[in-house]
């Protein structure tokens, strides 16, 4: 079973991570800090069976994500708040809540009910094969366009990289979408004579997409530069959402993938430590090496659509 948790507090994502892995209920495929960095696109990419949700979020609550999310996941979602006004919980299982855990979290509580959340998952699954089944015998196969068979491109890899790198929420995370596509067209167009492209090249490229072939210059410079300007403080955030990783888990499995992959290791240690010490007044010298970060970026969502 695949879960998928969302909850502003990195202490609750670890304690439920912790406890589906003992118990063996199934794989945490994803997790958020908040509901404005879900979408269906992520839950489908990350093949999620099951949402694990907190009620109470600083951006988006629950109860709006699950609205968000209501014309297009299918799976089960388990509310989780130490709120227990009853308007909220028959709001929340009006929406298509499942089951609602309170806070402070109890194992016991937590295991009993994502069994049961497992069994009708999988009782779903069971009843879907045999409708697939049978469909085949009445010559009304299922389509290849089905969700079931969903191809993976570099834009929907993308966008779930930057989501495990904490900052879907910012705007610049749309240029970086806009960057990967700008340099896989460039990767088909020139075959074996592509090169990396420059800083300048990439944003010139993207502003150019973006205004049209007849912006004027000073339009398309005006774009880079915002552009660029963008895409920093999203870079920004991801380092401080790495940082902060590092710091609530050393051994967290994204923490050691993406701490060298997309920064110098020395400013992620950097940033630690100022998070550590509570210390604002240097949080804006970090230095990120930006080609750096877009080069890795795109060999990432390169090696996972192959």
């Amino acid at each position: 079973m695949n879960y998928f948790i969302i909850d502003d507090d990195p202490a609750i994502r670890a304690m439920l991570a912790e406890i589906i892995e003992d118990k063996d209920l199934g794989n945490v495929v994803g997790e958020a800090e908040d509901g404005s960095l879900v979408d269906n696109g992520l839950l489908t990419l990350k093949k999620a069976d099951v949402i694990l949700i907190d009620l109470l979020m600083p951006i988006r609550d629950g109860i709006e994500t699950i609205r968000s999310l209501a014309d297009g996941f299918q799976g089960k979602i388990v509310m989780i708040s130490q709120v227990e006004a009853k308007e909220l919980i028959g709001e929340a299982y009006s929406l298509g809540v499942d089951y609602y855990i309170t806070k402070p979290l109890n194992q016991l509580e937590i295991t009993g009910i994502l069994k049961k959340v497992n069994k009708q998952v999988l009782l779903e699954q069971s009843i879907r094969g045999i409708q697939e089944t049978l469909n085949l015998f009445t010559g009304h196969p299922q389509s290849p366009f089905a969700p079931s068979s969903h191809k993976k491109n570099i834009m929907e890899v993308g966008r779930s990289l930057i989501s495990d790198l904490g900052m879907i929420g910012e705007s610049g995370s749309e240029d970086l979408l806009k960057i990967l596509s700008f340099l896989q067209n460039e990767k088909q167009r020139l075959g074996s004579v592509y090169t990396f492209p420059s800083l300048k090249e990439i944003f010139a490229g993207i502003a150019t997409e973006k205004l049209g072939e007849q912006a004027k210059e000073a339009e398309i410079q005006k774009e880079m530069k915002a552009s660029e300007q963008r895409v920093r403080r999203a870079l920004y955030q991801a380092l401080i959402h790495i940082a902060s990783l590092g710091l609530t888990d050393y051994t967290n499995p994204k923490f050691e993938a993406y701490s060298s992959t997309f920064f110098d290791f020395s400013e992620v240690r950097k940033k630690m430590l100022q998070l550590e010490e509570k210390n604002e007044k240097v949080s804006n010298q970090s230095r990120i090496n930006m080609k750096k970060f877009i080069q890795a970026l795109y060999m990432e969502a390169r090696q996972l659509v192959e």
